[in-house]
């Protein structure tokens, strides 16, 4: 890990295709060091140029010996940055780097007693429970969902835990600073699971927890001002939580050189659009355009019964509205909007 400031220290979240990549960098960021979520089709040269402090392999649907199924660039392993396999990030950490994934055909599924071979790995330190006769308890209920179970470690590779159907249920390379779960840690059904990650953040890594909302609104109203300069910016907004705080941030950042525009399409609540207005024009004094398009959409609209028909013609014709506004702000020459994770997810993460 390089010696950038704690403050814009960033581990990185493969995803997968599953849900588990969102709730892991929601863990992260609890933790008080920022995460994003990248797709699994992302390059070591990526990876590198974005001096990350960390990377993490999230859980995934598939099965590694799947035809088609989402692989990562091997060349992330040589990078010397940390890496923590979870369940199919695990997996695959095991399968590419020399180990053995097998189809045993006993899956494990929900609690399951992982029995912890080093307590001093450097992912269990701090979790293994003392008890009250002085001994200590070298077991942890932990979450499991996987039906293959890496059957034997890449070469390097210490075996820190097992299960009854996983014999490799965690793994460590401490050189190469690589480690690997087959259960999920981020789910609260893992005794320590958050611990285990910190672990991973704090000592793996070497990340401080110092990132909070606030620190990142702050480092990005900079990044903002100093990307726009004194230029224009427009963005679209919906009056949802996504554009709406995306107005709100870059308003902070830039001022009056951002001009919000207001698609009205009239499928709002009853009384949602002026609220929209009122807010953005009065209360957070935003230059908002009003585009009152509402006859326009119910009209399209008139007759159309299949769903998905009603989703493509809203699209479009919400697209040709907001391109007709922005002709009178040509002198604009960036473009705001606001996602969720979701959205991107949605969209077309790769899987393969």
């Amino acid at each position: 890990m390089s010696g950038s400031d704690p403050a814009e220290q960033v581990v990185l979240v493969v995803d997968f295709g599953a849900q588990y990549a969102q709730l892991i960098a929601r863990r992260v960021r609890e933790a008080k060091v920022y995460s994003e979520i990248v797709p699994h089709t992302i390059t070591a040269a990526e990876i590198a140029a974005r001096d990350c402090a960390g990377v993490i392999l999230s859980g995934g649907p598939a099965s590694v010996h799947a035809e088609g199924a989402p692989d990562i660039d091997a060349a992330i392993f040589d990078l010397e940055v940390p890496v923590l396999g979870i369940c199919y990030g695990a997996q695959l950490v095991a399968s590419t780097l020399g180990g053995e994934v097998a189809h045993t055909g006993r899956g494990e599924y929900g609690r399951t007693t992982l029995s912890i071979i080093d307590p001093d790995a450097a992912l269990f330190a701090g979790v293994v429970a003392g008890q009250a006769d002085g001994s200590s308890d070298d077991t942890a209920s932990v979450w499991m969902s996987h039906f293959d179970s890496i059957a034997t470690a890449p070469p390097g590779f210490e075996v820190t835990g097992s299960s009854p159907d996983a014999p490799v249920a965690a793994m460590q390379h401490t050189a190469r600073r690589i480690h690997a779960v087959q259960f999920h840690p981020e789910v609260l059904h893992t005794d320590g699971g958050q611990a285990m990650l910190e672990a991973f953040l704090y000592d793996v890594c070497g990340c401080e927890p110092t990132w909070t909302m606030h620190s990142f609104v702050d480092t990005q109203i900079e990044t903002i001002r100093t990307q726009v300069g004194d230029a224009k910016a427009i963005c679209g907004l919906s009056g949802g939580v996504d554009s709406s705080v995306a107005a709100a941030l870059v308003h902070a950042a830039i001022g009056d050189q951002l001009t919000c525009v207001f698609v009205d399409h009239g499928l709002l609540r009853q009384g949602e659009a002026e609220q929209v207005v009122e807010t953005f024009r009065t209360h957070q004094q935003i230059p908002l355009v009003h585009v009152d398009a509402s006859e326009k959409f119910l009209s399209r609209l008139a007759g159309v019964t299949d769903p998905e028909e009603k989703r493509k013609t809203i699209g479009e014709l919400f697209i040709r509205t907001f391109e007709n506004a922005a002709t009178e702000l040509a002198d604009a020459r960036f473009l705001v909007q606001g996602t969720l994770y979701p959205d991107v997810i949605e969209s077309g993460t790769p899987q393969a």
